[in-house]
């Protein structure tokens, strides 16, 4: 059951951000795309409220439950610059606005952008993990949290490789000639 509430939570989140960005730049109602948009992160407590009580009930903690608290850690960390992402768009498409600039590809602006990127993995893995830590703490039976144990230390070892990686743009920047050949 809680798969369906993370899909539903998911659709919804990004019906409200369309919902929200075609009455802002296609209906010409700006203030009414913004009050869609801020919707959109509240359907996050949706999603918190129906997870917490799955387990209030008694339920084992599982790998859906865990889930639900990395939604909404990439969520926190990522929403907005996606949201950003779809609205330059939008702007561009029905309003005129400036063309959607492209992530930087080389160099040391590249670096940085990466290092954006990182940034916001970090905030969603912290939001979380911590989700989850609350979550171990909270049930106090390691028994019952074992899928939460498992998703932190598989997510610990998912960013680590995402640092070393975006890290090493920051050692040896890419050079034009290196991305020309990828296309």
């Amino acid at each position: 059951m809680l798969y369906v509430v993370i899909v539903t939570c998911e659709v919804l989140f990004w019906v409200l951000v369309l919902a929200g960005l075609t009455t802002r730049y296609v209906l010409k109602r700006p203030r009414a795309g913004a009050v869609l948009l801020v919707g959109a992160p509240l359907v996050d407590l949706v999603l918190l409220a129906a997870t917490v009580g799955d387990l209030r009930s008694g339920g084992t903690a599982g790998t859906v439950h865990a889930l639900a608290a990395v939604y909404i850690g990439v969520s926190v960390g990522f929403g907005h610059s996606m949201v950003r992402w779809a609205d330059e768009r939008f702007a561009h498409r029905y309003a005129g606005g400036p063309a959607p600039r492209r992530a930087p590809r080389t160099g040391r602006a590249h670096a940085a952008h990466e290092r954006r990127g990182l940034l916001r993995h970090v905030v969603a893995y912290l939001v979380g993990v911590g989700l989850l830590g609350l979550a171990i703490v909270g049930i106090g039976d390691p028994s019952r949290t074992e899928a939460f144990a498992q998703v932190i230390r598989w997510w610990t070892l998912v960013l680590g490789v995402d640092a070393v990686i975006t890290l090493s743009y920051t050692v040896r920047p890419r050079s034009p000639d290196v991305v020309g050949r990828r296309g």
